[in-house]
């Protein structure tokens, strides 16, 4: 399981460090996409095939679930972290996210979200909530 928040940057080479209490668990073969909410996510390659399987399960008959499963296959790039723990962002996804140098790396239970900085500061009040809304959250979703 990811957890935690970490503050890293995109090297000339456009790579990232991966955080390293990240990487044992990560291994070394994983997916980057396009996250939802502009930013990339990072799936270690048994989450992504456990990922694969639920799309695979949605009927080919709903234009909605084609296009679902087209936004994240169709973004997916296979990747592979080096020995000094770096990955390479794929410029279209840099691109897609806004993604210049500084960089936000979020653990999100079965996988990673990589931010823009900017991007993951400017949404403040979207992504994080207060006590109240957590509160209210553990009583809607029944945790």
């Amino acid at each position: 399981m990811f957890i935690g928040t970490y503050n890293n940057s995109i090297d000339a080479k456009n790579r990232m460090i991966v955080p390293a209490k990240f990487r044992e668990e990560l291994g070394y073969k994983v997916v980057l996409t396009l996250g939802i909410d502009n930013c990339i996510y990072l799936y270690p390659m048994k989450e992504w095939e456990v990922f694969m399987e639920k799309l695979a399960k949605l009927p080919i008959s709903d234009p909605k679930a084609r296009n679902f499963a087209r936004n994240f296959t169709g973004n997916a790039e296979e990747c592979e972290v080096d020995r000094q723990g770096r990955i390479t962002l794929p410029q279209n996804l840099r691109e897609q996210t806004g993604m210049v140098k500084e960089l936000t790396t979020i653990g999100c239970m079965n996988k990673i979200e990589i931010w823009s900085r900017e991007e993951y500061e400017g949404a403040g009040d979207q992504v994080q909530m207060d006590r109240g809304e957590i509160a209210k959250g553990m009583v809607e979703y029944g945790i």
